[in-house]
This record gives C-alpha cells, structure tokens and sequence, in this order.
C-alpha cells in the first residue's frame, strides 16, 4: 500500500492511503509533494538601502519675561 502525500494551499498536507483516494483529492485542488524533496529557498526580504531620516530639533522658543 502506498503512501501518498498530498498539499493544499488552504486546507495545508495529508496522507492518502490509495491512489484513488488522491485521485479524488487531486479533483478538489490537492497536490502530490514528496517530503523527502527540499523546498525551494524563500525569497530574502528587500534591503533599505535608504540613508535614515534626521530629525530635525526644533528651535528654542523664547520665554517672554512675566509682567
């Protein structure tokens, strides 16, 4: 008896335990995978290569004298 694993972009893995029980899976959006298989390598996040922004102080305010 095979082992077939199967994946879905929603529902996530499964095991099928005949070819016509993965057959009927593969109707309703289910993929074949081999574990054993490496996945490709995920996509690195873009670097910021932006200089950061300064802030910027504010100038002193003068304190009028009290009256």
């Amino acid at each position: 008896m095979p082992i077939i694993y199967l994946q879905h972009p929603k529902h996530g893995t499964k095991v099928a335990n005949m070819d016509l029980e993965a057959d009927f899976d593969e109707q309703n959006g289910w993929e074949r995978y081999n574990p054993d298989t490496p996945s490709a390598p995920e996509v690195a996040a873009p670097v910021n290569e932006l200089e950061p922004k300064r802030r910027r102080s504010r100038t002193p305010v003068e304190v009028a004298a009290p009256e």
